[in-house]
């Protein structure tokens, strides 16, 4: 949070903040709390994510990674529409064949309203974009595979200050682009051993 000391945080933004502790995601991802960008609103928060082949291992590989960011303006900014501003970040890297795909960012950006819909979530003013990074090697590093790594870069604004969905949605969107095969509703996976 950027605000400088606890008498100054807004009642909304604290409560906002602690819909998010009660968001539980699946084990394969791993979120720590890191700082909030300090010049885009009075207010920030932000996490971070990672989604590996095993929990915590320095040695697994990494299937995706992401940032959620909450912005708060008590006084509302015009482009956002509102109060609450959540931008999100997701990386992934993907198999060669998939990332020659022509439509994959139209199908990228529809895992964005998919996680969104299935978290009830109805974004206000959302916009963002899908960049694929096709790596060829060449040299030295010539035995490497070619590589495609995407990115997904949303924003939205949220109606209120129940933010728990938000952050359900983007933990869904992460899985997506990682690979992982969704949960069917009421199912709760049992940690890799």
């Amino acid at each position: 949070m950027t605000p400088a000391g606890p008498e100054d945080v807004p009642a909304e933004f604290v409560r906002a903040l602690r819909s998010l502790r009660t968001v539980a995601v699946r084990p394969e991802v791993v979120l720590d709390e890191v700082p909030g960008p300090a010049r885009i609103a009075p207010f920030s928060a932000a996490l971070t994510a990672e989604i590996r082949t095993a929990r915590r291992s320095v040695a697994a590989d990494d299937l995706a990674s992401g940032r959620f960011v909450v912005l708060y303006d008590p006084e509302g900014q015009e482009a956002w529409e509102g109060s609450f501003r959540l931008v999100t970040l997701v990386r992934a890297t993907l198999e060669a064949e998939v990332g020659a795909d022509p439509l994959l960012a139209e199908v990228a950006w529809s895992w964005f309203h998919d996680a969104l819909e299935s978290a009830g979530v109805d974004p206000h003013a959302a916009g963002g974009t899908v960049t694929r990074v096709l790596s060829q090697s060449f040299g030295a590093l010539d035995r490497r595979e070619e590589q495609t790594e995407l990115e997904i870069r949303a924003s939205w604004t949220a109606w209120d200050e129940q933010l728990g969905p938000h952050l359900a949605a983007w933990s869904t969107l992460l899985c997506t682009a990682a690979g992982l095969p969704p949960l069917p509703e009421g199912v709760v996976p049992l940690p890799r051993r």
